[in-house]
């Protein structure tokens, strides 16, 4: 343990002398080194890439302002730059979040003086009121999504697969990337991904549509796999690597698809359609079951990501069947 808190001093002066005047007005800084300080100390490789994404950017618009002192009222500026760009309220804070880490590794390494850094963290939050409009597809531009890839070419049927757990069982990106043959079994006469790890470390079993199941094997089948991860790299040529698809590449096979079909989806809004279509405006799978499924530990996530509010016209109260005499 001493010799990791050494070592990990030795790291920290090393940077200091690497990125000298490091909040000066001409600071010879090196972003790489800012971003590598922040996500030495995450966990998964999916929270690393999401402070990454967050920080890049800030400190890339941060450089084509000539690179002025980080301050409150620089990272305010920021806020208000990604508001005006129509960020969601979600992004815009996970943003604010990723520099508030940055700013007290800065100063807990003697970049940035402590005042200020507690100044930058003092920067608010952005209220969400409501739901968020254009985040779920429709049943025909899902079914249009899922028909995108071509089904003559191993990344076509591999794409087609990434597309149907996606749309099928409502997987993160993260536990897509990462899933495994071993993940497949068949539970009471039916498939599911059994035993999935996903946000903060809940188990959890969830079912999935024959034609989901159809797609992983016709995927599996051209690549020649059977054990492992289920989706892999390629290389050109259609050669299948051993590597795991990365968190960012998934991503970017989404947006692809998506924008062929004049539309502008994430992984996650992929999450948020499943749950969307399942539930069918109440009239399909019960909330908590949805629940159980995407694997929320609170139902008003679940309720969020199907843009539910409460109905005081006709209330729950209203379906009693008791009352007084």
């Amino acid at each position: 343990m001493i010799a990791e808190r050494t070592q990990t001093c030795k790291v920290r002066v090393a940077r200091q002398a690497e990125v000298p005047a490091l909040w000066g007005w001409n600071p010879p800084e090196s972003p790489e080194v800012l971003i590598e300080m922040v996500l030495d100390g995450l966990g998964t490789a999916n929270t690393k890439a999401a402070y990454r994404d967050s920080l890049v950017p800030f400190l890339q618009w941060r450089q084509g302002l000539g690179s002025p002192p980080l301050n409150r009222g620089l990272v305010q500026h920021w806020k208000a730059h990604l508001l005006g760009e129509g960020k969601a309220p979600a992004t815009v804070n996970l943003r604010l979040t990723a520099i508030r880490r940055l700013v007290n590794e800065a100063a807990d390494t003697g970049l940035l003086e402590r005042q200020v850094a507690d100044a930058i963290c003092r920067v608010k939050s952005v209220r969400a009121f409501g739901s968020r409009d254009g985040t779920w597809l429709t049943e025909a531009e899902a079914q249009a999504l899922l028909n995108a890839p071509p089904e003559d070419t191993a990344k076509g049927l591999r794409d087609r697969a990434l597309l149907a757990v996606l749309l099928g069982a409502g997987l993160r990106r993260a536990e897509v990337v990462g899933l495994t043959f071993a993940h497949l079994r068949k539970v009471r006469g039916r498939w599911a991904i059994v035993d999935l790890v996903g946000k903060g470390n809940r188990v959890r079993t969830v079912p999935i549509p024959a034609w989901c199941k159809e797609a992983i094997d016709r995927w599996a089948e051209v690549a020649g796999l059977s054990d492992g991860l289920v989706f892999r790299s390629m290389r050109s040529g259609g050669r299948v690597n051993d590597r795991a698809l990365r968190p960012e590449a998934l991503a970017e096979i989404v947006r692809g698809y998506a924008r062929k079909l004049g539309l502008d989806v994430s992984p996650h809004d992929l999450r948020r359609t499943f749950a969307k279509l399942v539930y069918a405006d109440g009239e399909g799978a019960p909330l908590p079951q949805i629940q159980l499924t995407l694997g929320h530990a609170q139902l008003e996530t679940t309720m969020g990501y199907l843009g539910i509010e409460q109905n005081l016209v006709d209330a729950p109260c209203d379906r009693l069947p008791i009352g007084l005499e």
